[in-house]
């Protein structure tokens, strides 16, 4: 792995969105129905409901519903496959086309369901399932069962801090499952509700879910959902190699979809494999930029944009190409973000300024975080401002941006506060040098770089190598040589391990 981060590199150090260890449960907009609204979650409904025609590559995945329509199957399988890939907009386009074509299709109302819970809008979930249950008694016993699922799995998300309601979600999956034990995507959303009750479709998997995406494929040879869930799963717990063969099949079952690129990138990069990663990056960012032109559809509505910009300007980062690094990191600051991880995520582009010694900019950027709803973006904000006053030695004002901070991680679920501490304390930590408290200060540092040595995660060995540099950038500036020393052979060692 030869990155040139040693002589060059930024210091951003990004969450990647729907590839965290965080657990926060999710935060759901509250709509009284998204038949009296014109946005379902963040989501115009006059592009979820527009007319869309067959497409190809998007995956293999059939499931047989109660319909007499041809059309109408395939263009719920349409959405089914969609709503694997994380495709929102297009799986709901989907959905509704086949309602043009049967009405009745319970499934398709039971599909735009999901949708609608990825787009954080349970009101419009529970509404279109109420559809899907008026026609109930038209369809078989394997579908009343999945309309069943989707209801125990909203009544946990109206009432999410009651974990008798997760559990009999997962009953309900298991009750149906020892009926249909054949069923691929039975098993996949088993996976699912074994990730945790905070947790994304497929996106937390480990070696709990693991088992049970491979049944799905031992049901369902090469099912093209099940590489995807297992392509997350493999990652999150270090197994890179199946990663990538997993990430290889599901791209090659769904090359029309951007995040099927843009997985095979996350794989590559993992695998020190960065040129390769960036094709695939940019391959998917060619993809979306088709997508919007052709269907007219803005990018702002598109939670895979950002993300995949971010990515890809990590990757540039690790090269050393800061130019491209930044007009990327420029580009997805501009966009919205859904969701509390997606806000926090967002805190890349000040990171970026700040490592390029430009902290009036990062100071003012991060103060757009200010606003954000997510406490971890406002916790990431204070952070990010103490630093960038630290740089411009107003010291007395960072120490009131880290009791912000400290205040932002009291309210945040104690798992996430441990794992997000380490922002807080790097804050603390360069405050102590610019104070000249050498021996509080270093052993800090090192104690923060221990803990980045440590952490699991798909993304954890790029985002230790990012703050590893700013850490020993901060180092340089203070002349703490000795930290600096300490802090390269870190970098040195992170550029070895292997995946």
């Amino acid at each position: 792995m030869n990155y040139g981060l040693v002589r060059h590199i930024g210091s951003a150090a990004f969450l990647a969105v729907c590839c965290t260890g965080l657990t926060g449960a999710p935060t759901f907009a509250q709509h009284e129905s998204h038949e009296t609204h014109e946005v379902v979650g963040w989501v115009p409904k006059e592009i979820l409901e527009r007319p869309v025609s067959l497409r190809r590559d998007i995956g293999n995945l059939h499931e047989k519903v109660t319909t007499t329509s041809a059309q109408a199957q395939a263009f719920c399988d349409q959405g089914l496959n969609y709503l694997s890939s994380y495709v929102w907009i297009e799986s709901a386009r989907s959905f509704h086309q086949a309602l043009r074509l049967d009405a009745k299709l319970a499934a398709a109302y039971v599909g735009l369901s999901n949708v609608y819970v990825a787009l954080q809008d349970v009101a419009a979930a529970r509404s279109a399932l109420d559809k899907a249950r008026s026609f109930s008694d038209q369809v078989t016993e394997h579908e009343r069962q999945r309309i069943e699922i989707q209801s125990q799995l909203l009544d946990f998300l109206e009432d999410n801090q009651n974990l008798d309601k997760f559990v009999s979600y997962r009953k309900a999956i298991y009750d149906a499952l020892m009926a249909n034990p054949k069923d691929p995507w039975l098993w996949i959303l088993r996976g699912f509700a074994d990730e945790g009750p905070g947790a994304g479709h497929g996106q937390t998997g480990d070696v709990d879910s693991i088992a049970f995406y491979q049944a799905a494929l031992a049901v369902s040879p090469d099912n093209s959902a099940a590489h995807h869930y297992l392509a997350h799963s493999f990652e999150n717990i270090g197994q890179t190699e199946e990663a990538l063969r997993h990430s290889e099949a599901y791209l090659r079952l769904a090359s029309s979809i951007p995040h099927a690129h843009h997985m095979r990138g996350h794989e590559l990069r993992r695998a020190g494999r960065i040129e390769d990663a960036i094709a695939e990056f940019r391959k998917a960012n060619e993809l979306e930029s088709a997508y919007y032109r052709d269907e007219r559809i803005p990018a702002e509505f598109d939670w895979h944009r950002p993300h995949n910009l971010s990515l890809l300007a990590m990757c540039y980062q690790l090269l050393g190409q800061m130019k491209a690094a930044e007009q990327l990191l420029r580009e997805a600051f501009s966009l919205p973000a859904h969701g509390d991880l997606a806000e926090f995520g967002r805190k890349q582009w000040p990171e970026f300024l700040l490592a390029r010694d430009r902290p009036q900019e990062a100071f003012e950027q991060s103060q757009t975080l200010l606003s954000s709803s997510s406490t971890m973006a406002r916790f990431a904000a204070h952070t990010l401002m103490g630093r960038a006053l630290v740089s411009m030695n107003r010291v007395e004002e960072a120490y009131k941006e880290l009791a912000s901070a400290r205040d932002a991680l009291v309210v945040l679920p104690r798992a996430d506060a441990d794992r997000l501490r380490s922002y807080s304390e790097t804050l603390r930590a360069e405050i102590l040098l610019s104070e000249k408290k050498s021996a509080e200060g270093v052993g800090l540092m090192k104690q923060i770089e221990e803990q980045l040595r440590a952490t699991p995660g798909p993304d954890a060995r790029s985002q230790a190598l990012i703050q590893l540099d700013s850490i020993a950038r901060r180092a340089r500036d203070t002349e703490e040589w000795a930290l600096a020393e300490f802090t390269a052979q870190e970098m040195i060692q992170q550029l070895h391990l292997r995946p």
